[in-house]
């Protein structure tokens, strides 16, 4: 299966070396960057072809799937294009800058019947698999709380970059763009945030225009209540982590270990240790799981299945964080919608 990378950037590394290590028939057949000199210069690198435009990936008979992996600002007319030539279509997140952005893209695609996945990494890792497995067993009985903590860092040149942490190219700071994946690991674990109460700041550690801190109450439709604190201002940066309370028991999922432990004191622990990039260091994380999720992509097409993470599904996420930015703006309770 032939795969077109658009977006040559920070985690286009991460993909490449994903689809190249596969053992599913991958192929990278090309890339696009939004500077022509770039673009051809990467492409040599990688052994690969350099493609001049969207265009040229739309009606390149050759290409079976896209891997959108831009900035959020260059989303939607790429995704028009695509959907359009009936190109499946894998996005990093998150799926645009804004949630009636993101919802047109999936609509653009659910219209023209082409799969459109998000790549929401974290839930392949192995110790969120088995925290998702523990709780339909119901081991723990019903939860009660959850604790989500994102406190990673960022120096000052990671936003020196132009357009990073903007709303017109990002669509804002800590949550949209770090915590994303944490707040989507918490609704797929214990399902959907009916409402919210926030505070979105900028801390003095960084100059940027959106939030590099965030802290959120939230009520979950299950019953449980949360707290959510998510930072790229909380130096050197740690591992993000989700603390469940149930009646029969806890569970903490942290830096690829789950612990669980039964009201009686017993202890159990999953997973090994693996970092995520909450340090100096954004992409000090593996490529597994993104082939994990590349893999399932294309396995996906070629079985006529919903992919892993369904972009409709993924704006349920993104519907929290409108509804936490709308929460902080007014001071008040904010349903999700």
């Amino acid at each position: 299966m032939n795969i077109a990378l658009i977006g040559i950037g920070m985690v286009a590394e991460t993909h490449i070396n994903a689809i190249k290590r596969s053992s599913h028939g991958l192929r990278l057949c090309g890339v696009l960057g939004r500077d022509a000199a770039k673009t051809a210069q990467f492409a040599a690198i990688h052994q690969t072809r350099a493609f001049p435009s969207i265009d040229a990936i739309a009606l390149d008979p050759s290409v079976d799937v896209v891997i959108i992996a831009t900035p959020p600002d260059a989303r939607l007319e790429a995704a028009k294009k695509l959907a359009s030539a009936g190109k499946p279509i894998l996005l990093e997140k998150p799926i645009e800058r804004t949630l009636n952005a993101a919802r047109e893209i999936v609509e653009i695609c659910e219209k023209a019947r082409v799969p459109l996945g998000v790549v929401f990494q974290h839930r392949v890792r192995a110790a969120s698999i088995a925290l998702k497995e523990t709780l339909a067993s119901n081991r723990l009985g019903t939860i009660v709380s959850a604790e989500i903590r994102v406190p990673w860092w960022r120096d000052q040149a990671y936003y020196d970059v132009q357009g990073r942490g903007t709303y017109a190219r990002d669509g804002g700071g800590v949550m949209i763009s770090q915590a994303i994946h944490t707040l989507d690991l918490a609704h797929w674990l214990l399902g959907p945030i009916i409402a919210v109460q926030a505070m979105m700041r900028r801390t003095a550690l960084h100059h940027l225009e959106a939030e590099d801190w965030t802290g959120a109450l939230l009520e979950f439709d299950c019953g449980a209540v949360g707290t959510l604190m998510a930072t790229t201002a909380a130096f050197p940066g740690g591992a993000e982590t989700i603390a469940l309370q149930g009646t029969k028991g806890a569970a903490l999922l942290g830096e690829g270990i789950l612990t669980l432990t039964d009201l009686n004191g017993e202890t159990e622990v999953f997973g090994a240790s693996a970092t995520t990039g909450g340090g100096s260091d954004p992409m000090g994380f593996t490529h597994a799981w993104h082939q994990s999720l590349i893999e399932d992509f294309a396995d996906a097409i070629a079985q006529g299945r919903p992919p892993l993470i369904p972009a409709r599904e993924a704006l349920l996420t993104h519907a929290v964080i409108d509804a936490m930015e709308r929460a902080s703006k007014s001071g008040q309770r904010t349903v999700v919608n």
